[in-house]
């Protein structure tokens, strides 16, 4: 599942809470003979025969089931996962003539379970259980669930689903569970002239005499229930083969011209995958299906061979499509092509290994993009996945890789960066360590060795070991098995007989913790001189001494491949600060990250990160300076309240950031670098941010011009120069945009623009959006992302308007984000007062077992308010010094 662009600005603030049943034990496969469930270990299926029809207009749907499975040890009832359904009848077979009706249906909405009695005790053996029931058609993504749209001025509805991580028992009554592997037959009756899609292709579609159409689908292989998809709408299927597998893309009717970059990504994907696997994929087709609106919680899922997409994440709109969007477009299909093998094929036993699916999947996204990409130089966003994994993980309310999970509601919480950024940051740093050829030799025999199968974490180490013939094990456990960030200290080089050595000890870095007992890791370090050959060590028992080649300035985390924080002497930085420009551009990136992470929590000067901004050269790799750029407009924001001392900082910024736009300028040269258009849209939203009076006005002159001449705001330009004028929207202004929303045709613009409406700065303005989102003008989507938007500036009144209409709330944010949704606005606050609303809101709305997003958010707002009361009086006097 890809984490939905929506949420991940505030992805940091979400956390998880602790605590759980049995879990899988880090043991061979076969050894393993007990799995964590929530049903009763009584019955096991085997095969699903779904049966469906959908009611689109009445938001409703009948269905039976016939399910095959092997009933374990005598029992008089059978126990299912199953929410918001009816149940007409139900009945079990042993074969001809040994049929008995249920004699009583149990309903538990709160454990979200059925159970069917039956009189005569059902004994060990295979049966088929037949179920004839009735359930709801939702309008958030969850389950089965509707999306409108309009469509060349016409109101259209189409149907997906969406069962990650526990809604398939909101279709289908099932063993809900992903170690409960199944082969599933769908066949649905539907209006003709509509496109069905599910996971295999159809074989066959039937005419009906009330003029619908039966379409029944091929069965799918063995797999679990989150992975089953069903669609339904006016669609169209641009298509290609690529390996012997049909690929193809589903869009909207009208909408399919802006797939050919997501279907030839597709194709360039699957190659690159078959081979890295070493085992081809299975299914002879992989849908990638495009639809309207949006998630608080997701942007794709990987149902296996029909990915679900929402269209603002996969789609290219000439229009007003980036750079930013085209590599958006790839990630996306790296990562859920690569969750076919990792997540489908072979699947974690229980979701408290989560990480083997997403961290995995972002690990491979990011691979796959280096390799196919290598114009976007996108190995350097490696330091910037670590650093959204650092935010969250030096935190007290943070949590190991592999988390107990006990509910749903904590299996929902787990998708967060612990499981995503921190698994795919130690999964580079352990390919690092064993070496990238010994390291696939071991994934390549994990997928063959466990296709169709479960799994838990301890059996992809085993096979690295294998096959890397290195001890990984041991560190892979200190990293994934315990939470926290380690800290590496550097004491002062020693240079002797053309040699440097360097001592090494193991800490730990917290951001609210200053006196906490450090855990204890064994580290991968790679350090040398500047410009010298790598040396590696691993850090083991809390100390190390290494040796380098050459004497020099020492770069410890040469490669930044490592998951931890760099303490230097304030000598040893201050070298590196005066030699900042010759250091390789990851290294510069790793080095900002650090004095700027350890400066705000105490461990170096606050202003040791703008002592490498202000020494950084114009000509510095342009992702330098989108760090630069972003760590000095959340700077900005830290000023709130302070209107003397955020002018200082602005003056600062503009300062720096202005050469560099200067340089760039607002028009893109012929063969421009694809990180340099990136920079481009930042600096304009940041210099517009600081008060860059020559960028707001050249702004507001495109902006006025473009009514008349789209040339002024060509697509690279639209939304950056649109976030500018937003943010200082009047009124006057914003009921302009809000016009110009209302009449956009496509809905994927119309809801970025209600997005924008969202932003502005004027607390009045942003009183408005918040009243638009809960109409039905945004559409049934759109809302929830509105009030978000306005959180990013004004946390303190969406959190208190959102709480005000929480029931309206609860109707436009799924069901998989609402325990974090909340904490989600409230988090970005720095007052005090919000904790204690906080608290409240989880005291009387939330379980215990569900406040894990809540605790983070509340950390979140403490580490701000200790920012903002100790570290910015720091920047202050550095700036003082430094800019006037």
């Amino acid at each position: 599942m890809q984490r939905s662009l929506i949420s991940l600005a505030v992805m940091a603030l979400l956390g998880l809470s602790a605590g759980a049943p049995t879990l899988v034990a880090a043991a061979p496969a076969a050894k393993v003979t007990q799995v964590t469930t929530q049903l009763p270990r009584t019955a096991v299926p085997t095969h699903y025969a779904v049966s469906l029809t959908p009611d689109a207009a009445n938001s409703s749907f009948s269905a039976s089931v016939t399910i095959a499975l092997d009933v374990k040890q005598a029992t008089s009832s059978l126990t299912l996962n199953a929410a918001d359904l009816k149940f007409s009848a139900a009945a079990i077979s042993a074969g001809p003539g040994k049929s008995q009706q249920a004699s009583k249906t149990d309903i538990d909405a709160d454990k979200q379970t059925v159970t069917f009695h039956f009189a005569d005790t059902l004994k060990p053996g295979s049966y088929q259980l037949k179920l004839d029931y009735t359930g709801v058609i939702g309008t958030q993504a969850s389950g089965l669930f509707s999306l409108d749209y309009d469509n060349g001025g016409a109101k259209k509805r189409a149907l997906y689903t969406q069962f990650e991580n526990s809604d398939a028992r909101r279709m289908i009554p099932s063993w809900d569970e992903p170690f409960y592997k199944a082969t599933f037959a769908v066949e649905a009756t539907v209006p003709a002239g509509q496109m069905a899609v599910s996971n295999m292709p159809a074989t066959s579609t039937t005419r009906l005499a009330d003029g619908r159409e039966l379409v029944r689908f091929a069965t799918t292989p063995k797999m679990s229930t989150y992975l089953l998809f069903f669609g339904l709408g006016e669609f169209e299927r641009a298509t290609a083969m690529e390996q012997g597998v049909e690929l193809g893309v589903i869009t909207q009717k009208g909408s399919l011209g802006q797939a050919q970059f997501a279907l030839d990504s597709s194709r360039n994907v699957l190659k690159e995958y078959n081979d890295y696997f070493g085992v081809k994929y299975p299914l002879p087709k992989l849908d990638n299906i495009a639809a309207p609106g949006r998630s608080q919680f997701f942007s794709a899922m990987e149902n296996w061979g029909a990915i679900f997409t929402f269209e603002n994440s996969i789609l290219l709109d000439p229009r007003v499509a980036t750079q930013s969007d085209k590599e958006g477009s790839f990630l996306v299909a790296a990562h859920e092509m690569a969750h076919q093998w990792f997540g489908d094929l072979v699947t974690m036993a229980w979701w408290d290994d989560l990480w083997l699916n997403e961290g995995f999947a972002s690990w491979m996204e990011s691979r796959t993009t280096t390799r196919l990409h290598p114009e976007w130089n996108w190995e350097l966003r490696a330091v910037g996945t670590r650093e959204g994994a650092m935010e969250q993980d030096a935190l007290a309310t943070t949590h190991p890789i592999v988390q107990r999970i006990a509910t749903v509601e904590q299996a929902s919480q787990a998708f967060d960066n612990i499981t995503y950024s921190k698994g795919e940051s130690v999964i580079r740093m352990l390919e690092n360590y064993v070496g990238e050829e010994g390291w696939r030799a071991g994934v390549r025999s994990y997928i063959a060795k466990h296709a169709y199968g479960n799994t838990v974490s301890d059996d992809l180490w085993r096979e690295v070991e294998k096959a890397a013939h290195k001890p990984v094990t041991a560190i892979a456990h200190d990293f994934t098995l315990q939470p926290g960030v380690p800290l590496i200290r550097v004491a002062d080089a020693v240079c002797k007989n053309g040699k440097t050595t360097i001592q090494l000890t193991q800490g730990e870095f917290s951001k609210d913790k200053e006196n906490k007992k450090p855990l204890s890791w064994r580290v991968p370090v790679i350090a040398q001189t500047i410009g010298g050959t790598t040396v590696r060590t691993v850090v083991s028992g809390g100390k190390a001494s290494m040796t380098l080649p050459g004497c020099g300035v020492v770069l410890v985390n040469a490669g930044q491949s490592g998951y931890y924080r760099t303490l230097y002497t304030d000598k040893a930085f201050s070298a590196l600060a005066k030699d900042f420009a010759t250091i390789p551009t990851i290294d510069q990136l790793g080095l900002l990250s650090d004095s700027w992470a350890l400066g705000m929590a105490g461990l170096m000067p606050a202003s040791s990160f703008l002592d490498l901004a202000n020494s950084a050269p114009v000509d510095a790799a342009p992702q330098v300076w989108q760090k630069i750029a972003g760590v000095l407009a959340g700077l900005h924001d830290s000023y709130e309240g302070k209107p003397e001392q955020r002018a200082a900082l602005d003056r600062f910024a503009r300062a720096r950031l202005a050469p560099v736009f200067a340089r760039i300028g607002w028009a893109a040269a012929k063969d421009e670098a694809a990180p340099v258009a990136n920079l481009r849209d930042t600096l304009i939203r940041v210099l517009g941010e600081v008060g860059d009076e020559s960028v707001i006005a050249e702004a507001r002159r495109r902006y006025a011009a473009s009514a008349s001449d789209p040339s002024a705001m060509p697509a690279a330009l639209r939304r950056p120069v649109l976030s500018v004028i937003a943010a200082s929207a009047d009124a006057a202004t914003w009921d302009q945009m809000r016009a110009a929303a209302k009449a956009e045709q496509s809905n994927m613009i119309k809801a970025q623009m209600y997005d924008l409406l969202g932003s502005a700065s004027d607390k009045a303005q942003a009183q408005r959006a918040l009243d638009l989102a809960l109409t039905d003008e945004p559409g049934a989507t759109a809302g929830a992302s509105i009030i978000g938007h306005v959180a990013g500036n004004h946390p303190d009144l969406a959190f208190d308007f959102a709480i005000s209409h929480r029931d309206q709330i609860d109707k436009i944010v799924d069901g998989a984000s609402r325990s974090r949704y909340f904490p989600g606005l409230g988090g970005r606050s720095a007052d005090p007062a919000m904790i204690g609303k906080l608290q409240a809101y989880a005291r009387q709305y939330l379980p215990a077992d569900a406040q894990g997003d809540t605790k983070q958010a509340i950390a979140a707002i403490e580490y701000r308010i200790k920012v903002r009361t100790k570290r910015l009086p720091q920047i202050d006097a550095w700036l003082k010094q430094h800019a006037g």
